[in-house]
């Protein structure tokens, strides 16, 4: 069976909660963005029911409509998971991963996952044996993704598999170079916590990505101390409540911009004293400005 499957966010860095704003500058309801699939409360996935096991992982392109998801399921194979339009998540019990098109995640084989799409989505997936696994990865990892590896995993995923015609074997070969030479993103990553406390704090911050209340304010309504929080984002989750947070808006921002919020807007939804404050972390965090960030 499949534990709780948790819908998370990514990003990185500290700056983030630097440039939150105070709570008193907040309205008094919860902003509308609490009703956003991305912000709803996690789900469980497998539930009573087995989880999909499909041996073999495709080699071939799939359309996502803004919404739509693939179900838990494990494969045999390793797999390249790529959004060439829209923003894509990849999901485990372990946590999310995100990736707008400058990123692909690698699920390593065995490994229960589900996807989620926002805006449509063109999905490209690459399998591979369990023999082979060109950056020696154990853990589902956001990868860069170069132009040239962008087009390859395109025209790979495209093509009609019609064997290991020479053709077919010399793009897979430059595929997999081009793989080995990626830079693993790990700051895309935000793990899933597992103390009681945690799940309750984060919970909150998922319904609303733009509360700026501090942690011992948080803690006051989830019963626990800011100190013990403290210690529980690095123990639990190996990252400081500050990067859970920037992580946590950084996702939010990809889905909005997705749906072509404005930026000024994605930057009050999600907690950012200004627009150029949210703008310098999303440049840093992703290699581009939020404006020029492809809608779905």
């Amino acid at each position: 069976m499949m534990p709780n499957i948790r819908h998370a966010a990514a990003g990185q860095g500290a700056t983030g909660q630097a440039a939150a704003r105070p709570a008193a500058s907040r309205p008094a309801a919860a902003h509308p963005a609490a009703a956003h699939p991305a912000a709803a409360h996690p789900a469980a996935v497998g539930g009573a029911t087995a989880v999909r096991h499909d041996p073999v992982a495709p080699t071939r392109t799939r359309r996502l409509a803004p919404g739509g998801s693939i179900d838990a399921h494990r494969h045999d194979d390793h797999q390249i998971v790529y959004a060439g339009r829209g923003v894509l998540t990849v999901t485990t019990d372990a946590g999310s991963w995100v990736a707008p098109g400058t990123r692909a995640i690698w699920v390593p084989a065995g490994v229960v996952h589900a996807h989620r799409a926002y805006g449509e989505l063109d999905l490209h997936l690459v399998g591979l044996p369990v023999t082979e696994n060109p950056l020696g990865l154990d853990a589902p990892t956001v990868l860069a993704v170069s132009p040239l590896l962008r087009e390859l995993l395109i025209a790979y995923t495209r093509a009609e598999d019609d064997g290991e015609s020479p053709e077919r074997a010399r793009l897979r070969a430059v595929l997999l170079d081009q793989l080995r030479a990626s830079d693993a993103q790990q700051p895309l990553h935000l793990p899933t916590p597992t103390a009681p406390p945690l799940r309750d704090l984060c919970a909150i911050l998922r319904a609303d990505p733009g509360d700026g209340r501090t942690l011992a304010e948080l803690g006051r309504q989830v019963g626990a101390g800011d100190r013990t929080l403290s210690r529980l984002f690095r123990s639990d989750l190996g990252m400081t409540f500050p990067q859970w947070r920037t992580q946590l808006r950084l996702h939010h921002a990809l889905i909005l911009l997705t749906e072509r919020t404005p930026v000024t807007a994605v930057a009050h939804q999600c907690g950012w004293s200004s627009a150029s404050a949210f703008i310098e972390v999303f440049r840093r965090t992703f290699g581009h400005t939020p404006g020029s960030h492809p809608a779905g």
